[in-house]
């Protein structure tokens, strides 16, 4: 059974080694953060326990099983389970009803995700992600990555139009062209992220710019 150590850093939870959840368990693990894995496949779970001491060969979801593994002692837990909806949504609302702060749960559609949210999870759809961001660069060359964060807030990581180098970023005014905000600007690696209004664009400058789909679309397409 995990218990949670006096780490600083948040401990997760992570059901089913599927694809998404195999590679989100590597990365996590890569952190040094504590996770805890079940799956029912005994090889994924074999592969598991090389980063954690925490893998749990589960056949059964239920509340007592998940409450043996002490999954729930956790700060996160993540619901990788997507093509079983009836298991994704049970194992769901036991992560919830056992207590665990923060809930997150894959979903295979809007109707599935409506549902997972009414439980109390917060809801990701990773295939429709990985979507969107790959159609944002494939419409504008100038884009190297795009997250939607919500219908209104996404943000833009692109090159610096050429029309803006030498200006500054009062001269500018992204703001009020296209309704977007400057997060960062990186240069040669290094990363800015208190950008003032006397900034001067340069040539190999990459922005990262906050705002709705439509100000994106717009500032990507502007020449």
């Amino acid at each position: 059974m995990f218990h949670k150590s006096k780490k600083e850093k948040n401990t997760y939870g992570i059901v089913g080694l599927g694809r998404f959840g195999h590679a989100l368990a590597m990365e996590i693990a890569a952190s040094g953060a504590d996770i805890v894995t079940l799956d029912r496949d005994e090889e994924k779970i074999r592969e598991m326990r090389e980063y954690t001491e925490n893998a749990f060969i589960v056949k059964s979801l239920d509340k007592k099983t998940l409450s043996e593994t002490g999954i729930q002692n956790c700060d996160i837990a993540i619901v990788c389970i997507g093509e079983q909806l009836d298991v994704s949504i049970l194992t769901t609302l036991n992560l919830v009803s056992l207590g665990v702060p923060h809930v997150i749960a894959k979903a295979t559609s809007i109707e599935h995700g409506e549902i997972l949210e009414k439980l109390g999870a917060e809801v990701v759809y990773p295939e429709r992600d990985i979507a969107i961001r790959l159609a944002h660069r494939l419409e504008a060359s100038r884009v190297l990555d795009y997250v939607q964060l919500s219908e209104e807030l996404n943000i833009s990581k692109l090159m610096v139009p050429e029309s803006i180098i030498g200006k500054s970023v009062q001269e500018v005014n992204l703001r009020g062209r296209f309704g977007t905000n400057i997060i960062a600007i990186e240069r040669n690696k290094s990363i800015n992220e208190s950008v003032m209004p006397d900034y001067i664009f340069k040539q190999g400058d990459i922005l990262f710019v906050s705002g709705s789909k439509d100000g994106l679309n717009r500032l990507s397409e502007w020449e």
